[in-house]
């Protein structure tokens, strides 16, 4: 059964970046969207460990989840330093909450972009969505947040590849990965979709 998430909200206040809207996004000028990355991608990175840390990491993760469902803006982000930050932050962040909305905007990105750049690391993030949900095998709210993220990059390379007649290095998927899946739908997890 999939269940749909309910919309995310970000707070404005406590935002430590410009809030551009999608459109916006989509427009900028090399030079300026450089410099928003840039800021995107050092917050996410900021090592800080205090609730406030946590707390703007997730905002600025709410903020990223209603920009990616365009899809200038999620081929642009997709194909840029964030999504290797990500995949850093789904890896390393100890806060779940953090890892549960990284999964989120990845699977919303994969979900929403309309081309998939050559080097994308697309396969270390479906290696890693696999490991985090065999790892966490029993915990059935932590797989409703990862499995739509992976089969969002699992779908995504399945039509590049149809685009394609050659499989690129960077879109090599893990037998695991089909295997994690298949038995996580035989055992009929409940879903959220992105």
């Amino acid at each position: 059964q999939i269940m749909k998430q309910v919309p995310v909200r970000f707070d404005l206040k406590t935002l430590h970046i410009p809030t551009y809207s999608a459109e916006k996004l989509s427009s900028m000028k090399d030079m300026d969207w450089n410099d928003f990355l840039q800021r995107v991608c050092s917050l996410l990175d900021s090592t800080e460990k205090s609730t406030g840390a946590a707390r703007s990491k997730l905002n600025l993760l709410y903020y990223l989840s209603t920009v990616a469902v365009h899809k200038e803006v999620a081929s642009r982000l997709i194909s840029s330093q964030l999504f290797p930050v990500l995949v850093q932050q789904l890896r390393a962040a100890a806060n779940w909450d953090i890892r549960a909305k990284v999964a989120r905007v990845i699977g919303l990105l994969a979900l929403h972009t309309s081309e998939l750049g050559e080097n994308v690391p697309v396969s270390e993030a479906i290696v890693l969505l696999t490991e985090l949900i065999r790892e966490n095998f029993r915990n059935s709210k932590l797989k409703q947040c990862l499995l739509p993220a992976l089969g969002e990059l699992l779908y995504l390379i399945a039509s590049e590849e149809e685009k394609r007649k050659h499989p690129r290095e960077c879109c090599v998927v893990p037998l695991a990965a089909y295997t994690v899946l298949m038995r996580c739908l035989r055992e009929g997890v409940r879903l959220f979709h992105c």
